[in-house]
């Protein structure tokens, strides 16, 4: 199974303000081909931050239903170290989604540049913010 670059977010909701916006977003992505969710689990921090984690698939209810087609190829794939460390940082009675995804848009790319003899020797990710406050300081 080959997979293209990976990539993983931690998504917070203090308070718990979790309203699902998000995954109809997610499910155009999957449905595009643009990503791939690897692995995923919902995290929340009690009112003592005690943190508990739920793997993607194991959600049941409404959670499951909202979560439907966004399959993950390798479950377990974060193993509970990971989510502690990843989580680290929760306030308490809040939650989060830690997704795994695969840039897909990005799989055939690497295949050519590989069948081509080529290799990647860098792959940095710049956060958005990053981004907008030093193109907000070319602009001016």
């Amino acid at each position: 199974m080959a997979f293209g670059p990976v990539e993983v977010l931690v998504l917070a909701f203090p308070g718990n303000q979790f309203r699902g916006e998000i995954i109809p977003e997610l499910q155009r992505l999957v449905a595009a081909d643009v990503i791939g969710i690897v692995d995923g689990v919902f995290v929340i921090a009690d009112e003592d931050g005690t943190i508990e984690g739920f793997e993607l698939d194991a959600l049941e209810g409404d959670a499951a239903e909202a979560l439907a087609g966004l399959d993950s190829r390798v479950a377990g794939l974060l193993s509970e170290d990971d989510v502690l460390e990843l989580a680290a940082g929760l306030e308490p009675n809040s939650s989060a989604a830690i997704l795994v995804f695969e840039h897909r848009w990005a799989t055939s790319l690497q295949t050519a540049v590989r069948n081509a003899g080529g290799e990647l020797v860098a792959d940095v990710r710049i956060p958005a913010d990053v981004v907008d406050t030093v193109a907000a300081g070319i602009q001016d």
